[in-house]
Order: structure tokens, then C-alpha cells, then sequence
């Protein structure tokens, strides 16, 4: 706590302290309010504007300090200056004492409670900031929640001050009217308790549970605006359409199927989306033969003799569309049929809420749904750049449909898909030229984390250009391609750079797919970046669409995708009963380069960007016995956790195997299991898991109680002396 902080908590220690030795508080008790009566009129009738500033200030006060007998004081602003001026007088004292509560609170406690427990309070914050007034005006009107209370948590919150004013003043004007009202026949009160009846409790309540209806009320009025114009169908043939069969549809339509729900899955490409045809699965493929023709090269490292790898690129591609083959039965349409879903061969157009048009082979049906879930997936952004019109280019789509093996790749984009990417190629033998806007690959991870990888892919060959961007493209004399570069040099002065290439990838990101689908026609709104605008429930404007997975954002991964699949599926089936918001609290990702670079929650770069606090423990690979064994060095572990607490807010691993070592703090974060719990767990030895065990030791060896320590020692060495 700093200076001001001290500062501020003493002065009002030392008013409270003085309160209570002085017993300043029998003079906000009902008796001596009932007694003083007579004079207090007396010098209000002399006094007028002196007693109301008096009494002003007083009330101010004590509001603002918490102290007991608020109650009175309001009770006095009816007995003392009738029911309209009280009223008035008591409505602003109040607020304005509540307000300074409530910024007193704010300026000692918001950050450092924040900072402690900013994983935990995301949700409320982002509650607050959209509806923080709703719910502050609904407290205001029910007396039973004490008001001082309310001025310490709301504080903690990021309302603002204004909103906060004017909603308490609005909203604590019901409660002082009775009170004042109350005060006006002060000598038939005997207690403050006899304000307070069962009965106006309970009208409180009611009172309070108005913005409620009033916001249910809201919200059917929004349905009927929404959906004006268009016809509701008195019977459907569906309970649930999926358009897409990637896995967010997947998923959504297997949920629906074993909740016994009649569903129908719409999909024109093939079964298992981009992840099995041209993602995850494909890419994986590729990186592993990549990476056994590393090993190949590097295997004078572990005393054998090391050649060049013999790279046949046209069987490296069979076996990465045999993989697939095995692995089409999980998704096909053979299994979905069996598990009871209607499975559809074609595009899909939405022509109403509820009503989607399915072109297929045989010719087009229309079918009907109580809702309708998009998980059309997504597909890679080409940018406008001069002649890459004119160029046959690769994206993560089309990619798997080379026979050759490319002399020379340009690759456009340093994110995960063109790392990954351009790291196989090389590996396999291509020589791979990688352009990146930024100064660094991977922007979103640690600048330690995209130095290691940047190290590893100049090893394996890649020529990186970072700091440069493509603004042309040209053909040269002889066929090839020509990709002209903007940038700085070392000495960063202006740069322009011409490259020549024979083939060029451009990943440069993914925008939602959405075209053909129909959706502007019924008005349904698109981000910039082409994915469906959803709220936390993932509906979209209208309550019974819903979208997921890449087409919905704002994660573009396979797992986030089966993870919201699981929100729309149940809010689309169960929504008329109970919604459930999308939990994106530990959301986890993995780049997989070699080395390669996992991470769940916080980062180092994002705590300092958000400015959160948080201390950081790190453990280097090198140390590790696993590691060193399997010639795995490179890499570390570094776990983001609460100040003074083992709580993790965040874990990056790099290293071999780091999509996998991740798992265990994903789990941690999900269930609040703090650096301890990981450092009580037995792991087996020599693994590579154990780096995850000894990030925690190192944690705790940083807060080792030194003192408790010292003691110990003088304890065993007075143990020898005897």
C-alpha cells in the first residue's frame, strides 16, 4: 500500500476510533432523536439554512464512514424539515455519502483486488460494464441488502462513478420517501425496526424484482421487433439444424442426437471439415515426416551415422491422405446416421429463422427447425496484394493437393499455420523464404518464445524476412514468380527487396465462412473479419440461430470449436429454460514448431499489457534429466501466478512435447489447483512431465519461509551440542 493509501486508511481509522471513544453515537440513537425534538425545531425556526448544512454534512458523514444510525438521520430529515425538503436533503446527502464510501473503497481496495483475482472477477467485470447499473439499481430498491455493503463491492467493480451516483440516487429515492414519510410522525415510531414490516419488506422486493420483469418484458418486446415480418412456421420438421460438418457441427448435431432430438446436418464439403481435410490433421501428418527427416540429418547427435534424408514428396503426401482415410470413419456419415442424425449432402441457405433450403444432388428440399446452429467453419484470408491474382497460390486449403515438392516456398505470415508450415518445407528440403510484417514471429507469445523459435527455423533453413511485407507480385522472363518487399533494414532505413520463388503460401489468417449462406438476407450482421456476431450465448440476433467454431470466433482452434459446440447446442435445445454463457476462461493453444510453444491463460507480454500483477516462475529444459537425455534442451516452462499465492494465472511451455506437458496446468487452471498441488503430485522419473513438477519446486523454494527456516536451523544445531 503506498503513501496515499496510508494516508487515506488512517484518517478514517482515526474519525471511527475518535466515533467510538467519544460515543458519538448516542446521539444517532431514536431516543435522543425523540427527546432533542422540541429544540431542534426551535433552532431551525432561528437557523433555517445553518441546520440544514449542519445536518447535511452530518449525514454526509456518516454515510460515507459507514457509521450505525443512518436509519435516524433520515428519520430526522422528516421530523426536522417535513416530508418535501426532507426528502430532498436526505436524497442527496445519502447519495453523496455513498458516492465518497464507494470512491474511498475504490482508491484503497479495487486494484490490488483486482490485480489478485483478475481471472476470477473477468466475468463479473464484463457483467458490470453491460449491465452494472441494471443490477445496481435492483440493490438500491431492496433495503434487506445493507447499503454500505453495496458502496464496498460495487467499488471493487469497474462502474463508473457517475453511473453509480446518479443510478443510487434514483435508486434509493422508494426506500427514503417511506423513511422521511416515517420521520414526519416521529413520536408514533418506537423503533427503526417498525419501518421495516413484513409487508413493506416484502413491496421492497416486489420493487425490486420490477427491472427484472421489466427486463423480461424487454426482451419479448425485442423478440416480436425481431422477428417482424417474418412468418413462423405452426409446426416444424426439426427441433435442430447444423449447417457444416466441421467440428463445432459435429459435435452440436452428436449432442442433439443423444439428447433424443430430431437434427439435421447440412454439409456440401467433405465430412470433418478443416480439420480433418485440410487442418489439423493433414498438417500434423506432414510436420511428423518432417520431422523424422530432421531427425535423419541430426542423427550424428546421437552416435549414428547421419546422411541426407531421401524425401520422396509424393509418398509424404499419400500417407498424409492415407491418414486422413483412417481417420474419415470418426466423422463420416455412416456414423451420424447411426447415432440418429439426418445427414445432408449439399449447401445450405437460410430463407427465414427457422426455414433452410438444401441444394442437393437429387434437387432442393426446405426444411424447418425451432432453431439453427451455423458452424460453417472458416477459410484463409488472401489479401488484395498487386498480382497474386495473377499467381497460382497456396493456402492451408489447397495446399494438400501438391505432387510435387516446391523448389522455393515463399511463405507469407509468421503466425502458427505459416511456421509450422514453412518449418516441414524446409526440413523436408525446400528452401522456404518466410515474410512477416511484424518484427517477430508468433506476436501473440512471449518474445523469448518466438526468439527460440525463430533460432530453430534459421537452423532448419528457413530464410526469415521479418519486418517486411509483400506489395507486389510479378512474373520474371523465364516463367518464375517475383515478390517485391517492403520493409527496414538492420540500419532500419526504408528497404525494398525483390525475391524470386516458385511457389508462394499465403497464411496470413482465417475469416469466417459465410457466403451463400443467406444471412444478410435475413439480416443476421458479420464482423469485419467475416465471422457471425453472436452475445455470450453465441445467438445471434435472432434467439433461436446460433453460430460456433471458426465461423463464430473469436478462438480459431478445432478444440475451442467442440468447446462451443457443447453452448450451442444446449442453449439451442434447453434455451426456453435455462442459457449458459461460453466459459473462455482457460482456453489453451499450441503452435506446433519444434520446439514447440504451448500456453494456457496469461502470458508474460499480455499481464504487462493488460497491467496485471503477477510473479513469475521459470524452469529452463536444459535442466531437466529427460530432456537432456533426448537431446531436448531447448525450451522452458514458465508459470504466470497471483502475487504471494500459488494460484496460476497463466503457463507457456516451449520444448518438445510442450502441447502435451501443457495439459497438466489447463487441468490446475480449471479446477483452482494451485503451483502446490502440482508440486504434492508424484511424477514419473525421467520424463519430460517432471519439468512441470519442478517449475512448481522453484516456486516454492521462492517462498520458502526463510525466518521459519532460520529458526529450524538454530533448532538442529543446538540438536548437536547436546
Amino acid at each position: 500500500m503506498n503513501k496515499k493509501k496510508l494516508l487515506v486508511a488512517g484518517i478514517i481509522i482515526f474519525l471511527l476510533v475518535l466515533f467510538y471513544l467519544l460515543d458519538l453515537g448516542r446521539f444517532l440513537t431514536l431516543d435522543f432523536l425523540q427527546g432533542s425534538l422540541d429544540r431542534f425545531h426551535a433552532f431551525y425556526a432561528e437557523n433555517r439554512l445553518l441546520t440544514l448544512s449542519i445536518y447535511f454534512l452530518i449525514y454526509v458523514g456518516v454515510t460515507a464512514l459507514s457509521l450505525p444510525g443512518a436509519a435516524v438521520m433520515t428519520l430526522a430529515g422528516g421530523a426536522f424539515f417535513g416530508l418535501i425538503v426532507g426528502v430532498v436533503v436526505v436524497s442527496f446527502a445519502s447519495t453523496i455519502g455513498a458516492t465518497l464510501a464507494f470512491l474511498v473503497a475504490r482508491f484503497l481496495f479495487r486494484d490490488t483486488v483486482q490485480n489478485r483475482f483478475a481471472d476470477r472477477l473477468k466475468a463479473i467485470n464484463e457483467g458490470v460494464r453491460k449491465d452494472g447499473a441494471f443490477y445496481l439499481f435492483t440493490l438500491r430498491l431492496v433495503p434487506v441488502f445493507p447499503f454500505f455493503l453495496i458502496n464496498l463491492v460495487m467499488a471493487l467493480t469497474p462502474i463508473r462513478t457517475w453511473t453509480y451516483y446518479w443510478v443510487s440516487q434514483v435508486g434509493m429515492l422508494a426506500g427514503t420517501i417511506v423513511y422521511v414519510n416515517a420521520g414526519t410522525q416521529l413520536a408514533a415510531v418506537e423503533s427503526t425496526g417498525d419501518l421495516l414490516s413484513f409487508r413493506l419488506i416484502g413491496a421492497f422486493v416486489l420493487l425490486g424484482l420490477f427491472p427484472w420483469i421489466a427486463r423480461a418484458i424487454v426482451r419479448w418486446v425485442h423478440t416480436i421487433r425481431v422477428y417482424r415480418g417474418w412468418n413462423k412456421p405452426k409446426q416444424f420438421d426439426r427441433n435442430l439444424i447444423v449447417i457444416g460438418a466441421g467440428s463445432a457441427g459435429l459435435v452440436t448435431a452428436y449432442i442433439g442426437a443423444t439428447v433424443k432430438a430430431s437434427v439435421t446436418l447440412v454439409e456440401k464439403g467433405a465430412m470433418g471439415g478443416d480439420c480433418l481435410n485440410t487442418g489439423c490433421v493433414p498438417s500434423k501428418s506432414l510436420i511428423k515426416s518432417a520431422r523424422v527427416a530432421h531427425y535423419i540429418r541430426q542423427a550424428g547427435d546421437y552416435g549414428l551415422s547421419a546422411a541426407p534424408p531421401g524425401v520422396d514428396f509424393s509418398r509424404v503426401m499419400s500417407r498424409i491422405h492415407e491418414v486422413i482415410r483412417k481417420i474419415e470413419p470418426h466423422d463420416s456419415v455412416e456414423r451420424y446416421t447411426e447415432l440418429g442424425v439426418d445427414v445432408r449432402k449439399g449447401s445450405a441457405r437460410l430463407v427465414s429463422p427457422w426455414e433452410v433450403e438444401i441444394e442437393e444432388a437429387q434437387g432442393a428440399t426446405r426444411l424447418s427447425a425451432q432453431s439453427i446452429v451455423i458452424a460453417t467453419g472458416g477459410k484463409p484470408m488472401v489479401p488484395p496484394i498487386p498480382g497474386l491474382d495473377q499467381i497460382d497460390y497456396l493456402t492451408s486449403d489447397t495446399l494438400w493437393n501438391l505432387t510435387e515438392q516446391p523448389g522455393r516456398l515463399l511463405v507469407l505470415g509468421g503466425g502458427p499455420i505459416g511456421c509450422e508450415l514453412a518449418q516441414s518445407f524446409a526440413q523436408l528440403g525446400t528452401r522456404v523464404i518466410l515474410v512477416e510484417m511484424s518484427d517477430r514471429l508468433l506476436v501473440r507469445e512471449d518474445p523469448e518464445a518466438s526468439e527460440l523459435v525463430a533460432q530453430a527455423m534459421r537452423a532448419d533453413g528457413v530464410d526469415l524476412h521479418l519486418g517486411y511485407r509483400a506489395v507486389a507480385f510479378e512474373k520474371d522472363d523465364s516463367g518464375g514468380a517475383i515478390v517485391v518487399l517492403e520493409g527496414k533494414d538492420e540500419e532500419r532505413n526504408a528497404a525494398q527487396i525483390r525475391l524470386s520463388f516458385d511457389q508462394v503460401l499465403v497464411a496470413l489468417g482465417r475469416k469466417g465462412h459465410t457466403e451463400g449462406l443467406g444471412l444478410s438476407e435475413i439480416g443476421i450482421a458479420l464482423n469485419p473479419n467475416g465471422t457471425v456476431v453472436v452475445d455470450e450465448y453465441l445467438e445471434t440476433r435472432f434467439p433461436n440461430i446460433h453460430a460456433c467454431g471458426d465461423v463464430a470466433g473469436p478462438y480459431q482452434f478445432t478444440h475451442t470449436a467442440s468447446h462451443q459446440a457443447w453452448f450451442a447446442a444446449i442453449n439451442s435445445l434447453f434455451g426456453r429454460f435455462k442459457k449458459f454463457k461460453v466459459d473462455y476462461r482457460v482456453i489453451p493453444w499450441c503452435t506446433f514448431t519444434s520446439p514447440e510453444v504451448a500456453r494456457v491463460g496469461l502470458n508474460e507480454q499480455e499481464a504487462k499489457e493488460r497491467g496485471i500483477d503477477c510473479e513469475i516462475t521459470r524452469f529452463n529444459m536444459d535442466e531437466l534429466d529427460r530432456a537432456i537425455a533426448d537431446g531436448a534442451e531447448t525450451g522452458f516452462v514458465k508459470v504466470l501466478t497471483a502475487p504471494g499465492s500459488d494460484r496460476i494465472l497463466g503457463a507457456t511451455i516451449v520444448g518438445e512435447h510442450a502441447g502435451d506437458l501443457i495439459a497438466e496446468y489447463i487441468m490446475a487452471m480449471k479446477y483452482k489447483l494451485g503451483l502446490n498441488k502440482i508440486l504434492g503430485t508424484i511424477h514419473i522419473y525421467p520424463t519430460l512431465a517432471e519439468a512441470n513438477k519442478s517449475a512448481a519446486g522453484t516456486w516454492k523454494k521462492a517462498h520458502a519461509p526463510a525466518r521459519l527456516l532460520n529458526w529450524i536451523g538454530r533448532y538442529h544445531r543446538w540438536g548437536l551440542k547436546r
